[in-house]
Protein backbone atom coordinates (compact mmCIF):
# COMPACT_ATOMS: atom_id res chain seq x y z
CA UNK A 1 0.00 0.00 0.00
CA UNK A 2 2.64 2.18 -0.56
CA UNK A 3 1.27 3.57 -3.59
CA UNK A 4 0.31 7.41 -3.42
CA UNK A 5 -3.25 5.92 -4.74
CA UNK A 6 -2.98 3.13 -2.13
CA UNK A 7 -2.50 5.56 0.53
CA UNK A 8 -4.87 7.83 -0.44
CA UNK A 9 -7.80 4.91 -0.57
CA UNK A 10 -7.05 3.47 2.74
CA UNK A 11 -6.91 7.29 4.45
CA UNK A 12 -10.61 8.17 2.88
CA UNK A 13 -12.01 4.88 4.09
CA UNK A 14 -10.33 4.95 7.38
CA UNK A 15 -10.30 8.74 8.41
CA UNK A 16 -13.47 10.43 6.21
CA UNK A 17 -11.49 12.57 4.03
CA UNK A 18 -9.60 11.74 0.64
CA UNK A 19 -5.83 13.00 1.11
CA UNK A 20 -4.84 15.70 -1.39
CA UNK A 21 -1.27 15.28 -0.34
CA UNK A 22 -1.01 11.93 -0.27
CA UNK A 23 2.95 11.68 1.33
CA UNK A 24 1.67 13.65 4.50
CA UNK A 25 -0.03 10.25 5.34
CA UNK A 26 2.61 7.99 4.05
CA UNK A 27 4.76 10.10 6.21
CA UNK A 28 2.21 9.53 9.10
CA UNK A 29 2.20 5.57 9.04
CA UNK A 30 6.49 5.82 8.13
CA UNK A 31 8.30 4.37 11.29
CA UNK A 32 11.82 5.68 12.36
CA UNK A 33 13.31 2.42 11.39
CA UNK A 34 12.27 3.17 7.32
CA UNK A 35 14.59 6.41 7.43
CA UNK A 36 13.93 10.52 8.01
CA UNK A 37 10.71 11.02 6.67
CA UNK A 38 9.14 9.48 9.48
CA UNK A 39 5.68 9.85 11.84
CA UNK A 40 7.13 11.79 14.84
CA UNK A 41 6.31 14.95 14.47
CA UNK A 42 3.16 14.67 13.37
CA UNK A 43 2.64 12.29 15.94
CA UNK A 44 3.42 15.31 18.30
CA UNK A 45 1.20 17.33 16.91
CA UNK A 46 -1.67 15.06 16.58
CA UNK A 47 -0.96 13.88 19.98
CA UNK A 48 -1.85 17.85 20.57
CA UNK A 49 -5.22 17.69 18.63
CA UNK A 50 -6.70 14.60 20.14
CA UNK A 51 -5.69 16.14 23.69
CA UNK A 52 -8.11 18.89 22.77
CA UNK A 53 -10.86 17.49 20.67
CA UNK A 54 -11.44 14.43 24.32
CA UNK A 55 -11.12 17.53 26.73
CA UNK A 56 -13.79 19.64 24.49
CA UNK A 57 -15.70 16.25 24.21
CA UNK A 58 -15.78 15.39 27.96
CA UNK A 59 -16.60 18.70 28.79
CA UNK A 60 -19.62 18.64 26.88
CA UNK A 61 -20.70 15.38 27.45
CA UNK A 62 -20.22 15.18 31.27
CA UNK A 63 -21.39 18.67 32.44
CA UNK A 64 -21.50 17.79 36.42
CA UNK A 65 -18.53 15.98 36.71
CA UNK A 66 -15.87 17.63 38.74
CA UNK A 67 -12.26 18.32 37.36
CA UNK A 68 -11.03 14.59 38.63
CA UNK A 69 -13.37 12.53 37.17
CA UNK A 70 -12.78 14.34 34.13
CA UNK A 71 -9.15 14.21 34.16
CA UNK A 72 -9.13 10.38 34.76
CA UNK A 73 -11.69 9.90 31.47
CA UNK A 74 -9.53 11.79 29.68
CA UNK A 75 -6.77 10.07 30.75
CA UNK A 76 -7.50 6.77 30.02
CA UNK A 77 -8.82 8.00 26.83
CA UNK A 78 -5.57 9.45 25.19
CA UNK A 79 -3.60 6.16 26.53
CA UNK A 80 -0.83 4.92 24.52
CA UNK A 81 -3.25 1.59 25.28
CA UNK A 82 -6.33 3.35 23.83
CA UNK A 83 -4.87 4.75 21.00
CA UNK A 84 -3.77 1.30 20.04
CA UNK A 85 -7.24 -0.47 20.62
CA UNK A 86 -8.39 2.36 17.47
CA UNK A 87 -5.62 1.38 15.28
CA UNK A 88 -6.63 -1.84 15.86
CA UNK A 89 -9.76 -1.29 15.26
CA UNK A 90 -8.18 0.22 11.77
CA UNK A 91 -6.49 -1.91 11.07
CA UNK A 92 -3.52 0.03 11.35
CA UNK A 93 -0.93 -2.15 11.63
CA UNK A 94 -1.36 -3.75 8.23
CA UNK A 95 -0.65 -0.33 6.84
CA UNK A 96 2.71 1.04 8.38
CA UNK A 97 5.72 1.59 7.12
CA UNK A 98 8.45 -0.31 8.93
CA UNK A 99 11.90 -1.57 7.98
CA UNK A 100 12.56 -4.98 8.44
CA UNK A 101 14.47 -5.47 11.52
CA UNK A 102 11.35 -3.37 12.98
CA UNK A 103 8.77 -5.53 11.24
CA UNK A 104 10.66 -8.75 12.11
CA UNK A 105 10.64 -7.39 15.87
CA UNK A 106 6.99 -6.98 16.06
CA UNK A 107 6.62 -3.16 15.76
CA UNK A 108 3.49 -3.42 13.71
CA UNK A 109 1.71 -4.53 17.02
CA UNK A 110 3.44 -2.50 19.43
CA UNK A 111 0.94 -0.28 21.59
CA UNK A 112 3.56 2.53 21.18
CA UNK A 113 4.16 1.97 17.20
CA UNK A 114 -0.16 1.80 17.00
CA UNK A 115 -0.78 4.68 19.38
CA UNK A 116 2.17 6.70 17.45
CA UNK A 117 0.79 6.69 14.05
CA UNK A 118 -2.75 6.98 15.32
CA UNK A 119 -1.88 10.17 16.52
CA UNK A 120 0.68 11.14 13.78
CA UNK A 121 -2.44 10.07 11.27
CA UNK A 122 -4.58 12.85 13.40
CA UNK A 123 -2.12 15.23 12.91
CA UNK A 124 -1.86 14.77 8.82
CA UNK A 125 -5.69 15.37 9.06
CA UNK A 126 -5.38 18.42 11.19
CA UNK A 127 -2.78 20.05 8.76
CA UNK A 128 -4.25 19.22 5.31
CA UNK A 129 -8.43 19.36 6.20
CA UNK A 130 -8.77 21.29 9.47
CA UNK A 131 -10.05 20.70 13.23
CA UNK A 132 -13.83 19.97 12.10
CA UNK A 133 -12.28 16.89 9.99
CA UNK A 134 -9.86 15.98 12.80
CA UNK A 135 -12.89 16.70 15.10
CA UNK A 136 -15.25 14.27 13.19
CA UNK A 137 -12.88 11.50 13.15
CA UNK A 138 -11.79 11.29 16.45
CA UNK A 139 -15.66 11.25 17.60
CA UNK A 140 -16.74 8.52 15.13
CA UNK A 141 -13.33 6.30 16.12
CA UNK A 142 -13.54 7.06 19.62
CA UNK A 143 -17.54 7.06 20.24
CA UNK A 144 -18.36 3.54 21.55
CA UNK A 145 -15.17 4.35 24.10
CA UNK A 146 -17.20 6.73 25.93
CA UNK A 147 -20.50 5.34 26.08
CA UNK A 148 -19.05 2.17 27.17
CA UNK A 149 -18.01 3.12 30.82
CA UNK A 150 -21.05 5.21 33.10
CA UNK A 151 -17.86 5.62 35.37
CA UNK A 152 -14.77 7.22 35.00
CA UNK A 153 -12.39 4.57 34.06
CA UNK A 154 -8.65 4.02 36.17
CA UNK A 155 -5.51 3.53 34.66
CA UNK A 156 -4.49 0.36 35.99
CA UNK A 157 -1.89 1.82 37.80
CA UNK A 158 -3.79 3.78 39.84
CA UNK A 159 -6.94 0.69 40.20
CA UNK A 160 -3.76 -1.31 41.77
CA UNK A 161 -2.25 1.26 43.99
CA UNK A 162 -6.29 2.08 45.16
CA UNK A 163 -7.10 -1.87 45.61
CA UNK A 164 -3.95 -2.02 48.02
CA UNK A 165 -4.56 0.75 50.18
CA UNK A 166 -8.03 -0.76 50.48
CA UNK A 167 -6.86 -3.60 51.57
CA UNK A 168 -4.32 -2.65 53.36
CA UNK A 169 -1.52 -3.17 51.83
CA UNK A 170 1.61 -2.04 50.75
CA UNK A 171 1.94 0.07 47.72
CA UNK A 172 2.46 -2.13 44.19
CA UNK A 173 6.55 -2.12 43.78
CA UNK A 174 7.77 -2.08 39.91
CA UNK A 175 11.00 -3.91 39.27
CA UNK A 176 12.33 -3.68 35.90
CA UNK A 177 13.64 -7.51 34.89
CA UNK A 178 14.75 -6.60 31.79
CA UNK A 179 15.42 -5.15 28.51
CA UNK A 180 16.33 -6.45 25.21
CA UNK A 181 15.95 -6.09 21.58
CA UNK A 182 17.33 -3.32 19.07
CA UNK A 183 17.79 0.76 19.70
CA UNK A 184 14.88 1.17 18.03
CA UNK A 185 12.34 -1.40 19.10
CA UNK A 186 13.45 -2.28 22.79
CA UNK A 187 11.48 -4.40 24.89
CA UNK A 188 11.05 -4.24 28.50
CA UNK A 189 10.54 -7.17 31.46
CA UNK A 190 8.55 -5.35 34.57
CA UNK A 191 7.49 -7.11 37.43
CA UNK A 192 4.83 -5.28 39.85
CA UNK A 193 4.48 -6.82 43.28
CA UNK A 194 2.39 -6.55 46.16
CA UNK A 195 4.21 -7.94 49.26
CA UNK A 196 2.39 -10.62 50.79
CA UNK A 197 -0.40 -10.60 47.92
CA UNK A 198 1.37 -11.58 44.55
CA UNK A 199 2.90 -10.59 41.80
CA UNK A 200 2.28 -9.96 37.91
CA UNK A 201 5.54 -9.41 34.83
CA UNK A 202 4.40 -8.01 31.27
CA UNK A 203 6.19 -6.82 28.68
CA UNK A 204 6.13 -3.55 26.37
CA UNK A 205 8.30 -1.87 24.07
CA UNK A 206 8.67 0.89 26.81
CA UNK A 207 8.88 0.47 30.67
CA UNK A 208 5.20 2.24 30.86
CA UNK A 209 3.92 -0.12 28.51
CA UNK A 210 5.18 -2.84 30.55
CA UNK A 211 4.56 -1.44 34.06
CA UNK A 212 1.06 -0.81 32.92
CA UNK A 213 0.89 -4.46 31.50
CA UNK A 214 1.82 -6.00 34.79
CA UNK A 215 -0.72 -3.97 36.83
CA UNK A 216 -3.40 -5.04 34.72
CA UNK A 217 -2.62 -8.43 34.83
CA UNK A 218 -1.66 -8.47 38.71
CA UNK A 219 -5.62 -6.83 38.90
CA UNK A 220 -6.83 -9.15 36.97
CA UNK A 221 -5.28 -11.90 39.79
CA UNK A 222 -6.66 -10.38 42.37
CA UNK A 223 -9.93 -9.10 41.29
Amino acid sequence: MSSAEGIADWVEQTLGHRPADAALFKRALTHGSRGDEHYQRLEFLGDRVLGLVMASWLYELFPEEPEGKLSRRFNSLVSRETCAEVARAFGVGGHVILGKQARDDGAADSDNVLGDVVEALIGALYLEAGLDKATAFVRRAWADRLRQDDQAPKHPKSALQEWAAANNRRPPAYELKGRSGPHHAPRFIVEVAIKGVGEASAEGLSKQEAETAAAKALLEKLT
